[in-house]
């Protein structure tokens, strides 16, 4: 076994991933905040069975011969000044009942180091032994996964609120950009959709396994625009939240078209 490779774990044998190319529906609605802030939702997305398997025998993490790391192999790069802010202030709430590598992670090296994202200079969480630093590993008494996230959930409040952007976000991808419609009037457009494999870049290919095309994720016994309901209001407000969520529950009562593939291999019967 190579340093930093655990023994395997119980894993069940994963079933095919879709491909990544296949029909969807979309709709978009205007912001009932803003006139000028076009929401465009992937509804075969949102209305998908999925859900986050971590700790789990489906997860079979994206990195070869390290499942129980999930998608925390990498590290999580910040995506501002305001993230780093945001991560330090929920590092100073963390104890060691949370925080398995709490030690390491307030030593000398710190919780944090320099890389490139898009060649561009980064900040990205210190990967210790393999992966993320605030991964706690199995065996730690506190619970296995984000010391962050169990500290969130031991305290009450939503995880979103003290993880770094990037891992609160997945599996959902916010897009926006400027457009100029054909009278001239320029208007914010906000997408929002899944994070597959093409959203890790040119690396997203080459994962081990991951998630959102796996029919072993899609087993959730609410659909993403619920179970996310916390996210997607953070990502686009409460009012566009509240119009998304009203335009979700009439396409689930016509019947959606285009299904998510992965939820269709998790429940033939529907």
């Amino acid at each position: 076994m190579t340093p930093g490779e655990r023994p395997p774990s119980h894993k069940i044998d994963p079933a095919p991933e879709v491909e990544l190319d296949f029909p969807r529906e979309w709709i978009e609605f205007v912001d009932p905040d803003n006139d000028e802030h076009l929401i465009a939702a992937d509804l075969t997305w949102l209305l998908s069975s999925w859900t986050c398997v971590f700790g789990t025998p489906s997860c079979q993490g994206i990195i070869e011969g390290r499942p129980d790391d999930g998608c925390c192999s990498h590290g999580a790069f910040l995506s501002d000044k305001d993230d780093r802010k945001k991560l330090a202030r929920s590092v100073k709430m963390l104890t060691a009942q949370d925080w398995q590598l709490r030690d390491k992670g307030l030593g000398k090296k710190g919780y944090l180091e320099e890389d490139e994202l898009e060649d561009e200079p980064a900040l990205r969480t210190r990967r210790y032994d393999g992966a993320c630093i605030f991964l706690n590993r199995p065996g730690f008494e506190g619970g296995i996964g984000c010391a962050l996230h169990i500290m969130a959930v031991r305290k009450g409040i939503e995880p979103l609120e003290v993880k770094p952007d990037v891992c609160w976000q997945l599996p959902i991808r916010r897009t926006q950009d400027w457009v100029t419609r054909p009278d001239g009037v320029e208007i914010l457009r906000t997408a929002i959709g899944e994070y597959d494999r093409r959203g890790w870049g040119e690396g997203g290919l080459d994962l081990d396994w991951y998630c959102t095309g796996s029919p072993d994720a899609h087993v959730g016994s609410r659909p993403v625009w619920q179970s996310y309901a916390p996210e997607l209001t953070e990502l686009i407000g409460a009012a566009a939240y509240a119009e998304l969520a009203r335009h979700c529950k009439r396409r689930e009562g016509l019947g959606l078209i285009a299904v998510h593939p992965a939820t269709t291999h998790a429940h033939p019967e529907r």
